[in-house]
């Protein structure tokens, strides 16, 4: 007897590394997930909710491989679509399998029909297979965009036609995975080091397109003095061990990377697609190199635009630079940076008080006591704020989150797909208490599959920036409260082993012992919810409407939250 389609479908995803497929079971994944069983040599990993599997196939695919998820007929693959935008932004390779209704139901509006042009705008290929000849050609064109464009791929079919012959006649070809060398042309890397050479104040701003030219990147800085910002994507392989490196720009950046950015004459952009036009925008000249040369000159008018791998383009154009000897905009860029150093230290070392624990003082502790080669996840929000000034990189660890795609609710489900990919490696991830409460089932992943996975829980009792965009609009923050469980409780009751902590003279031997365990721990820290987050250019426009924000909930009768938001922000003035 031959093999079956779904046997077919088995043995071309162990061909292409696939080792693991998140997603619940039911109706057309069924005969799929037997021929798995049989096989037993793909796990399938069963998270609660399928948005989960989609980021855990996410976080495996950065950390190395192809990551893949898969979703049933109708709500079960309407459920990926949130991960799979997210993987998609980020670039990350995955594969997903979306099951659908049976083929003589397709047309007819039937029972958990869906639309699945839905995957059109998160993925670069998105194809239904109907026949047993199309099945095997369609998965390895899934498998090829989303390897070799770096993004997803989406495969759908009817449950049914799990259970039909394969064709062995039909094309089935492998996953190949060429690695060409993108440069530009010699008279373009010419005119490059003319502009360079002839060029004072050079700023170079680095993105995750950096990640394999790290030495290149740093070497260009030398030569030409220049202060080297980078992008949140590139922090953990750019910020350690370089003297040129000063910090981030944006809303989670300082003053040293904005004006690295925008204080000087030419600003090199190299390997970033950064989406927010308004911490560019300035009269500097700038030239962008990116790989993909679609994204050239979308986010800010450029001086010249150039498409190449940033490794192989440096060392053409290395030879060719001349040493600078003016090191003025470095060392103001340098004198900056250690002025955002010390302000950072000073608010990590006040622990804050009962119930208000300062959420620097949580991220400088866990950054001080986590492994060299720790992999950090990081929800949308304030998580990702402390994780971005605090965390530091060693060139062993990592750090993801949704920075693409700004979602909540990402960290937890990443750090099983980075638990999972990654055993020998410690895995911490920073959640908010609305990131956390979002997905919170999953929680009974982790235990059943008995992942090490450390949960710090920053528990602000506030959608943390999202109030705080509405007090530098000038509102008054509404809707933005949180009445929470009690974090740990739930743990425990998952089988996860849980702390809260209220005292932060408790919380060092709290985090000691939960990092210790060996096993699955969640701690919930009662952090201040009125620390601010100021961006590198707080204007006075932007501190007005806060005060009138302020006034606002004062005049509500919210006086008393207004008191407690003085107290605590008072002490970032020095910070302005």
């Amino acid at each position: 007897m031959g093999r079956t389609v779904a046997e077919q479908l088995v043995e071309m995803l162990k061909a292409a590394g696939i080792r693991r497929i998140y997603g619940v079971t039911g109706d057309s994944l069924n005969f799929f997930n037997d021929a798995l069983r049989r096989d037993g040599n793909i796990d399938w990993i069963h998270v609660r909710h399928e948005e989960v599997g989609a980021y855990a196939a996410m976080a495996e695919s950065v950390l190395g491989g192809i990551g893949c998820c898969a979703g049933s007929s109708g709500p079960g693959h309407v459920h990926l679509i949130n991960g799979l935008y997210d993987a998609h932004r980020w670039g990350a390779p995955v594969l997903a399998l979306a099951s659908t209704i049976t083929s003589e139901d397709y047309g007819t509006e039937s029972f958990q029909s869906t639309d699945l042009l839905m995957f059109d705008g998160c993925s670069y290929y998105n194809e239904v297979a109907t026949t047993p000849q199309q099945l095997p050609r369609m998965l390895q064109q899934a498998l090829q965009h989303a390897w070799n464009r770096k993004g997803v791929g989406v495969c759908a079919f009817p449950g049914d036609l799990m259970t039909c012959n394969a064709d062995d006649d039909a094309l089935c070809a492998d996953l190949y995975r060429p690695q060409p060398v993108i440069t530009p042309s010699d008279p373009e890397i010419q005119l490059l080091a003319e502009l360079i050479n002839g060029s004072e104040d050079i700023g170079i701003y680095a993105g995750v397109g950096c990640a394999d030219a790290r030495s290149e990147v740093i070497e260009l800085a030398r030569l030409l003095k220049a202060p080297m910002a980078y992008t949140l994507k590139a922090k953990m392989m750019l910020e350690y061990d370089n003297p040129y490196a000063v910090g981030l720009t944006g809303l989670l950046g300082n003053k040293a990377g904005a004006r690295a950015i925008t204080g000087g004459k030419l600003l090199l952009m190299l390997g970033s697609d950064f989406p927010w036009k308004e911490f560019l925008d300035s009269s500097v000249n700038i030239v962008q190199i990116d790989n993909k040369p679609e994204r050239l000159g979308r986010r800010v008018a450029l001086h010249m635009g150039l498409c190449g791998d940033i490794g192989p383009t440096l060392l053409k154009l290395l030879p060719l630079i001349n040493p600078k000897t003016d090191a003025g905009f470095l060392n103001a860029c340098q004198a900056d940076y250690a002025e955002v150093e010390e302000d950072l230290r000073v608010h990590a070392a006040d622990s804050g008080e009962e119930n208000l624990i300062k959420p620097e003082f949580v991220a400088a502790m866990i950054d001080r006591l986590a492994d060299v080669d720790a992999i950090f996840t990081a929800d949308t929000g304030m998580s990702t704020v402390w994780s971005a000034r605090y965390l530091h990189g060693t060139g062993k660890r990592t750090l993801m989150g949704s920075f693409s795609h700004g979602s909540m609710a990402n960290a937890m489900p990443q750090s099983i797909g980075a638990a999972l990919h990654s055993p020998e490696r410690q895995v911490i991830a920073f959640c908010g208490d609305g990131g956390i409460s979002m997905l919170m089932g999953d929680l009974m992943t982790i235990a059943q599959y008995k992942l090490p996975i450390k949960l710090i829980v920053f528990n602000n009792r506030s959608l943390g920036m999202v109030e705080l965009e509405m007090q530098v609009a000038g509102l008054p923050d509404w809707q933005t409260k949180m009445i929470n469980p009690d974090f740990a409780r739930v743990a425990e009751a998952c089988g996860i082993r849980g702390y809260s902590v209220t005292n932060p003279d408790e919380l060092e031997n709290i985090l000691q012992e939960a990092l210790l365990h060996n096993g699955p721990a969640l701690v919930n820290v009662f952090t201040n919810p009125h620390v601010p987050t100021l961006p590198p250019h707080t204007s006075v426009g932007v501190m007005s409407r806060y005060i009138q924000s302020q006034a606002k909930l004062a005049l509500g009768g919210r006086m008393d939250e207004v008191w407690d938001a003085f107290r605590t922000n008072i002490k970032y003035i020095r910070d302005l």
